[in-house]
């Protein structure tokens, strides 16, 4: 009895830090295997034990939407866990950038990449991580998903760098803040269902509307986790805030733009055959939803 106690505390422990787990364990445990199976490619690599410790504690929001748009529209097989986990790779590699240049102390309640291995390491490390996508890529021998995965990592790059630019500006807009969250965040959701619906060979009406989920959902999910963290100085939320002379606007303003991507995010399922990959993927949308 005690064994089966202590486990379900784990489990419910995992599951708060992990919320998405109770709804899509399964598709966890599936992208989770794939993950495994990518990196005991490399077991004998110099590279192995950071990827691991990379790796672990992440939601991956990511690669379920890919795994869902892939089964709204066909169905999940090998190639798609293998492109599931490209777009894993890609966040984890900007992970350990952005911790760099954002001078980060905590990551999934542990130390960030660079403090537990070295600038020079996390520096290899993502470059190590970029021959990853492209080995899986050259895999999944489709010139479409490999430009589209080019593309955003190039796209998430642009957003730090115009990020950084703002960062120093007195005169930041929300048109500012949108374009940076859409660059460095929504790119890789867009890229994870737009891959989904191209790998399940969905028609191009349904790939460009789950492209759209994408965007909009990553969008979406980048103001509710700035809206939860609006006290961090660092944060460009946070200038918006600084330069008003009430912050409530700012505050009522993110509101109603959370809302409207949200919505976005939920039309573009509206060309989507009902099933239920698509209902899970409208379910994601409740994770963008705040609480003041």
């Amino acid at each position: 009895m005690t064994k089966f106690f202590d486990q379900a505390i784990l489990d419910r422990k995992n599951i708060e830090i992990n919320p998405l787990l109770e709804t899509y364990g399964r598709y966890i445990q599936k992208i989770d295997e794939a993950l495994d199976n990518e990196l005991s490619l490399y077991s004998e690599s110099e590279f192995i034990e950071p990827l691991k410790y990379s790796l672990d504690g992440g939601k991956r929001i990511r690669p379920i939407i890919l795994t869902l748009a892939a089964e709204s529209v066909g169905k999940i097989d090998e190639n798609t866990l293998s492109a599931s986990c490209a777009v894993e790779f890609l966040h984890m590699e900007s992970i350990i950038h952005d911790d760099i240049i954002d001078n980060e102390t905590m990551r999934r309640q542990k130390d960030p990449f660079h403090i537990k291995y070295g600038y020079n390491t996390s520096v290899l490390t993502g470059d190590f991580v970029l021959g990853l996508i492209l080995a899986i890529s050259s895999r999944l021998d489709n010139a479409r998903i490999t430009k589209d995965l080019a593309t955003t990592a190039m796209l998430m790059s642009e957003g730090e760098m115009i990020e950084n630019r703002l960062e120093t500006s007195e005169d930041v807009t929300f048109d500012d803040y949108l374009k940076v969250i859409e660059y460095k965040t929504a790119t890789a959701f867009e890229v994870a269902a737009r891959t989904g619906a191209i790998i399940a060979n969905g028609t191009e009406e349904q790939i460009e509307a789950l492209t759209e989920y994408g965007k909009n959902i990553g969008i979406a999910y980048q103001i509710r986790d700035d809206l939860l963290d609006w006290k961090n100085e660092d944060k460009l939320f946070n200038l918006l805030i600084k330069k008003s002379s009430d912050p409530r606007d700012v505050f009522n303003k993110m509101e109603e733009l959370l809302k409207e991507y949200s919505e976005k995010a939920r039309a573009g399922l509206r060309k989507i055959p009902d099933n239920d990959a698509k209902m899970n993927l409208d379910n994601l949308i409740k994770f963008t939803s705040f609480k003041a």
